[in-house]
């Protein structure tokens, strides 16, 4: 089932949001810091989305900072993305590095020794 997929980029100084459904962008915004929102802004507009294309909505919320990504209140205190009826956040740290998983050279050369 095809979902729509909302970026969210929050910064103390501005969030920018990119929505997409399929192949085709659907909105794109930007608007003031989280700071000063309604507390339930960014749900509502999330749950809006869904209710318009009648699907949940895949999120993903890019934030570095703690305070940033908890003042559009789709994360709780330990950072875990929201998950409701009309969208699931998934939070993602833009200055975090992803670590690769390596060769698995060891790993292999046990399974070609058949060891189990």
């Amino acid at each position: 089932m095809l979902k729509p997929q909302v970026l969210i980029k929050s910064t103390p100084w501005a969030t920018r949001l990119l929505a997409t459904y399929g192949e085709d962008e659907i909105l794109r915004a930007a608007l003031p810091p989280p700071t000063p929102l309604h507390p339930r802004a960014a749900a509502t507009l999330l749950e809006g989305l869904s209710l318009w294309y009648q699907r949940p909505v895949c999120v993903v919320l890019c934030a570095d900072a703690q305070g940033v990504s908890s003042g559009l209140g789709l994360c709780d205190g330990l950072g875990f993305g929201a998950r409701t009826v009309h969208y699931e956040v998934e939070v993602v740290d833009p200055t975090r590095r992803r670590r690769r998983l390596g060769s698995f050279r060891d790993l292999r050369q046990l399974a070609l020794r058949g060891v189990r």
